[in-house]
């Protein structure tokens, strides 16, 4: 019998992936291969459903024989291992990024006469309307939850930007852009305690509580899908730690990171002169593991963040941390630095990949800012974070609308700075028009 081989992310079955599969019955016994979350998140978002949960639907279709990983955009290591008499695809790839996909299909068939077979593509059928859709009705706290951990295991590098509000988390939701064919857009946000006090009118010192920083975080969760990181200063006591990580898993935040320094909190970046206070290995780690005991599901994460290159303590200090937290139950270490190059930071790298057991590492490039992400990850590290991007660029534009408005003595000459009323009144769906 022939073998036809089908792929598919599966995330979304549609009518054209049925007709697809019943076209590719009618030639052979039909192999799906279902791209992994890996290969998906290769040039795409990551799909709703995991890698899992998607093979399984497709293994369930009639008229698949069987399903296998494609771990790959490329059709090429699972063709070679098939050497299957047919691929089915639509003819929608015949134009577009997928073309060059299309060709070396089309190559690798030849070297033993293969096929390639392009049903016409299914009218009236759009992805990306149905993606939208999805969207629009929302996420639950547990898959939002969950989300993070299959990001770090799928992505080459996570990338995570700060929200501050509502309307700073649908640009953390929305935005992307396009480069040779790939969409690039954030994979999730991160509350930063910093943004959240300034945009409150208050200073970086803790004096915003849990509940308010809450219900800065439930505006955001009201207008968004993508998993959120919270920041979580030092957690307080252990003893109150425990509360907030409950608060936090029970909303659907998938981790929260807290810094190993006791005292009036400091802004780890400021240059005061005054020294910053860092907690004891044993205590932070308790705190660590008061944490993980709180927790509900496994999904939530724990994230140390290791203060040893801000206080001075130096590069060995902060590895001697990272196992101690690492043996404590920490599910990520951050590690972060206030220099203008990332040479410290690579320094850590290299060393913290020498251990015998590792978490994912995260990293927040605020004054080492020229540092990209390809950079990032070849030093191994697993999540970016742009800490406080959005609110540092919303001040100055308001401020320079402010001013222009004093010195004309009218809004005309502001205009030009300003979204128009009608776009402003129609940003939000379902909004007053």
């Amino acid at each position: 019998m022939k073998t036809v081989y089908i792929a598919m992310s599966a995330d979304i079955i549609h009518t054209g992936h049925l007709n697809i599969i019943q076209q590719a019955a009618k030639l052979g016994e039909v192999v799906v291969g279902v791209l992994t979350d890996e290969a998906v998140a290769s040039y795409k978002r990551l799909p709703f459903l995991c890698f899992q949960d998607r093979k399984t639907i497709v293994e369930n279709i009639v008229g698949v024989s069987k399903v296998i990983a494609q771990e790959t955009l490329d059709y090429i290591p699972n063709l070679e291992k098939i050497k299957p008499d047919y691929v089915v695809h639509g003819d929608d790839w015949k134009v577009g990024v997928q073309a060059k996909v299309r060709q070396s299909v089309v190559d690798t068939l030849a070297k033993w006469n293969g096929e390639l077979v392009e049903p016409k593509y299914t009218p009236g059928i759009s992805s990306t309307k149905l993606n939208n859709a999805i969207r629009e009705i929302g996420t639950t706290p547990e898959i939002r939850m969950k989300r993070l951990g299959r990001l770090i295991n799928a992505k080459k590098i996570v990338r995570i930007l700060e929200a501050h509000n509502g309307l700073s988390g649908l640009i953390a939701e929305n935005v992307f852009v396009e480069k040779n064919g790939v969409k690039y857009e954030f994979d999730g946000m991160w509350l930063s305690s910093l943004t959240d006090s300034i945009s409150k009118g208050k200073p970086d010192i803790e004096c915003v509580d849990l509940t308010s920083r809450i219900s800065t975080l439930n505006h955001i969760l009201e207008t968004t899908t993508k998993p959120i990181i919270y920041d979580g200063d030092s957690g307080g006591l252990a003893e109150h730690f425990v509360f907030m990580v409950r608060s936090l898993e029970r909303l659907g935040v998938s981790a929260v990171i807290i810094e190993d320094k006791i005292g009036l909190k400091k802004n780890s970046l400021l240059n005061t002169g005054q020294g910053q206070l860092q907690d004891d290995i044993e205590h932070f780690s308790d705190k660590i593991s008061c944490g993980k005991n709180a927790r509900v599901t496994d999904d939530f994460m724990i994230i140390a963040r290791i203060e040893s290159l801000i206080t001075g303590a130096g590069q060995k200090d902060a590895i001697t941390r990272a196992k101690a937290y690492i043996d404590a139950g920490a599910d990520g270490i951050m590690i972060h630095s206030k220099k203008s190059e990332p040479d410290e930071i690579f320094e850590f790298c290299r060393d913290y990949e020498k251990l015998n057991k590792t978490v994912p590492l995260v990293v927040v490039p605020s004054t080492y800012c020229q540092v990209t992400e390809e950079q990032l990850a070849d030093f191994g590290v697993n999540v970016v974070i742009y800490a406080n991007h959005l609110l540092r660029s919303a001040y100055p534009a308001m401020m320079n609308t402010a001013k222009l408005i004093l010195a004309s003595q009218r809004a005309k000459e502001a205009e030009q700075l300003c979204m128009s009323i009608k776009d402003i009144v129609t940003l939000i769906p379902n909004g007053v028009k």
